[in-house]
């Protein structure tokens, strides 16, 4: 896969990954890429989002309403504010979790996520001691850490944490290193090979519904970031780390993540950590939250009631 740097005044040669990756040292590499590269990319809060969006009208607040019209109203109130004094968290109420998956299976589709590739999934435990026994489901999507170890590694500076607290990644930018992978203590970023479900699926147009028709589906554009990104071979995203980003494409059209409005349970939080009357706010400060590997530093942007 190529990676182009484009100068405004000067045209630059173009790199090729594969060379990078097999030819540079990893000091060599840290040191030449990540000069030719600082500054080259528009980071997402710097592009003026359509000022003709119209959010959607909310009843007025009572008692006992739908969480889901707390935290639309709570967002609707954040997207008032400048980017700088929002900060974006999610609060996840492990006793409500029933394990139905709806939220992995939900950003799958919605952000078109190919096979291996998961950015929230539910991890299962098993509590107690036969015959008193129950299970616990913990969702884990990124955390969006304040001291985020991934930004650190980043050879080219393809990640950076932004003003609102979410961890972007610059596909154009990434060059498949994998570092940040490796340097996730949460394991929450995946790296995608390009794969389709539809790989090994029929190709006789006469089967009711062969490789060509099925794959229709998965070349439809993913819009992370705000970007439309067809999925071709040799094209970002493929060949890129990538990961949860609280479905900010939706969040910035007054929408909530997918994760937070498939929840059956209603365990899923979202709003601005910035606002004390926004729910997630009173959420987290119960005395049962916790914030998982607080001990490394991370400073999570994620929450869990337990």
């Amino acid at each position: 896969m190529t990676q182009k740097i484009i100068e405004k005044k000067k045209e630059e040669p173009v790199l090729e990954r594969k060379d990078v990756l097999k030819g540079l040292g990893i000091g060599i590499l840290t040191g030449i890429i990540s000069k030719a590269f600082t500054g080259t990319h528009l980071k997402a809060e710097e592009v003026k989002l359509p000022k003709d969006i119209e959010l959607a009208k909310l009843p007025p607040p009572m008692e006992g309403e739908d969480p889901i019209i707390t935290m639309m109203r709570d967002l609707q109130r954040a997207l008032k504010k400048p980017l700088e004094q929002r900060r974006w968290i999610m609060v996840i109420d492990t006793r409500k979790c029933v394990g139905c998956h709806a939220c992995t299976i939900s950003c799958v589709a919605e952000n078109k996520l190919p096979p291996g590739t998961v950015y929230r999934p539910v991890f299962e435990e098993e509590i107690g001691e036969y015959p008193n026994v129950s299970m616990r489901f913990t969702p884990r999507p990124c955390m969006q850490c304040s001291n985020a170890p991934c930004v650190d590694v980043c050879p080219v500076h393809a990640t950076w944490i932004r003003k609102d607290g979410i961890v972007e990644i610059d596909y154009e930018q990434c060059i498949g290193c994998r570092y940040c992978i490796t340097a996730c203590p949460y394991s929450a970023r995946v790296f995608d090979s390009g794969y389709y479900y539809t790989d090994k699926t029929p190709k006789n147009a006469e089967v009711y519904l062969s490789r060509e028709k099925a794959k229709v589906y998965e070349e439809k554009p993913a819009y992370e970031y705000g970007i439309a990104w067809e999925r071709e071979e040799g094209k970002s995203p493929i060949g890129n780390a990538r990961k949860c980003q609280f479905c900010l494409h939706r969040v910035e059209r007054g929408l909530l993540p997918m994760c937070v409005v498939t929840c059956i349970g209603r365990a899923t939080y979202f709003g601005d950590g910035n606002d004390p009357e926004s729910l997630v706010s009173k959420l987290k400060g119960k005395p049962n939250v916790i914030r998982l590997k607080e001990h490394m530093g991370t400073e999570p942007n994620v929450y869990y009631l337990i």
